[in-house]
């Protein structure tokens, strides 16, 4: 497992669309999933996608028991999703603060789909389908669109409600980068 640098905004890499994966249960697939995981634990964060490590296939990586940057969150369960696919169940949105490794230390309001179905692979080429709502949907709506380059930012309505997790929330500055 290798910590891999994270791609700030601005980096061009940053705005592709990640190409499918053709190929499970390889070497070279295994190690990205454990360089993702490796990466994101080592950041405090709660997903990964593979673009924001340099990588361009379409590949996230999310999950936590407790994360300090979102200290409210219920726990998400640790999963590689491949080629993923997301479905809005309903036409209701929420607005919620988002972070991203990618855009350090700044915050800003997002809507995103309350409930969820994604469908994928994980590394063996195995489906996954799975409902989700809550933060557990913002997540893997958040760390999808990385696979068609977009960053939160992009989503914000009101840049008002964007700014420095330092001034908008100093409980949560802990000193980390975001």
């Amino acid at each position: 497992m290798t910590v891999r640098e994270i791609l700030k905004m601005g980096d061009a890499r940053l705005l592709r669309v990640a190409r499918p994966v053709t190929a499970f249960d390889t070497r070279e697939l295994h190690e990205l999933v454990a360089d993702l995981f490796e990466t994101m634990q080592v950041a405090n964060g709660a997903g990964l996608a593979s673009p924001q490590i340099g990588a361009d296939v379409a590949m996230v990586v999310f999950g936590f028991a407790h994360t300090p940057r979102y200290p409210d969150a219920d726990a998400v369960p640790p999963t590689v999703l491949i080629n993923p696919q997301i479905t809005p169940l309903g036409d209701a949105e929420e607005d919620g603060w988002e972070g991203c490794l990618s855009v350090p230390s700044l915050r800003g309001m997002v809507p995103r789909f309350t409930r969820i179905r994604y469908e994928g692979f994980d590394a063996l080429g195995r489906r996954i389908e799975r409902e989700a709502s809550g933060f557990h949907a913002r997540l893997v709506q958040h760390e999808c669109d990385h696979l068609i380059g977009k960053l939160y930012p992009m989503r914000v309505r009101d840049f008002r409600q964007f700014g420095y997790t330092s001034v908008l929330f100093p409980e949560l500055d802990a000193g980390d980068d975001d």
